[in-house]
């Protein structure tokens, strides 16, 4: 085995085990039966019709659900020994910025606070400096597809896969090891999506709450969203891309980080990346 071979193999994750949801089973299992009962009796279309078009409408609500769970595995808090540790996670979205990701990284640095960072591939690419100060620092880099399209969650396997695999080849040559963690873009995540991860090693997570910083200019009430009953084990979704700005042109996850960091350390609390507080790295 060359050289190359190994240097691959060190840089992608042990598969991890693939059971479908319910929901995929019970799909499959009506779609299976609906083209028995279309040979049979080909006269109950109907009913076949409306059975699978129920099917369908169930799957785009678990599709636009965030934080649901029914299409598999969703980390939507951290496990019971981080929160028994008094962690949470800070995640970043659609980065890296060349200009906001280094201040983002500089603010976490003045509260000894660590992140993850969900950073698109194509952008991660342009900016290999900003992953290797990332990684530095000591935060974690995690995989948020790789053009961060807003059609993804309808994408066909073989595309899911090459929108996860390339995001995910350009973190492990630039963090110096591949994500653990995928997050879909605007948390649609698509039914066809778990074995996709599964092959490659990685978890899906959502948040506990989100700010709305990429949508909403006014930082107070993106920290009342962010900060309402704030607890151990909270995953906390903020944005590292150009975002919003203020009224004044400053950007809100800038105006808004020093303050939810001031209410984490009032509250004695700690933020870690998600590697660690789910205890896949030491």
């Amino acid at each position: 085995m060359t050289q190359t071979s190994n240097n691959n193999m060190a840089n992608t994750n042990s598969a991890l085990r693939w059971r479908p949801a319910l929901v995929a089973r019970v799909s499959m299992a009506l779609h299976a039966a609906g083209a028995l009962a279309l040979l049979v009796q080909p006269t109950l279309w109907p009913w076949v019709l409306a059975t699978l078009a129920a099917n369908h409408l169930l799957l785009t609500f678990a599709v636009l659900w965030p934080r649901g769970r029914v299409l598999g595995p969703n980390l939507v808090r951290l496990p019971a020994v981080a929160i028994q540790r008094g962690e949470i996670s800070l995640t970043f979205d659609d980065g890296p910025d060349a200009e906001i990701t280094p201040q983002v990284l500089d603010l976490l640095d003045r509260y000894q606070a660590r992140a993850s960072f969900f950073v698109i591939g194509k952008k991660a690419a342009a900016l290999p400096d900003v992953i290797k100060e990332i990684v530095r620092r000591g935060h974690s880099v995690e995989n948020h597809s790789h053009r961060h399209a807003h059609t993804f969650a309808f994408y066909g396997v073989g595309r899911l896969g090459r929108e996860v695999e390339f995001c995910q080849t350009t973190i492990a040559a630039l963090a110096g090891r591949p994500a653990r963690f995928f997050r879909a873009p605007a948390g649609f995540r698509s039914a066809l999506l778990d074995p996709v991860l599964a092959k490659r090693g990685l978890r899906y997570a959502s948040w506990t709450r989100r700010g709305f910083d990429g949508v909403a200019c006014d930082p107070a009430k993106v920290l009342q969203r962010l900060c309402r009953d704030l607890a151990a084990g909270d995953i906390l979704l903020l944005h590292d891309g150009a975002g919003t700005r203020t009224r004044e042109g400053k950007s809100v996850v800038l105006a808004v980080l020093p303050l939810l960091l001031d209410q984490i350390a009032a509250r004695g609390l700690k933020s870690v990346p998600l590697p660690i507080a789910c205890a896949l790295e030491p």
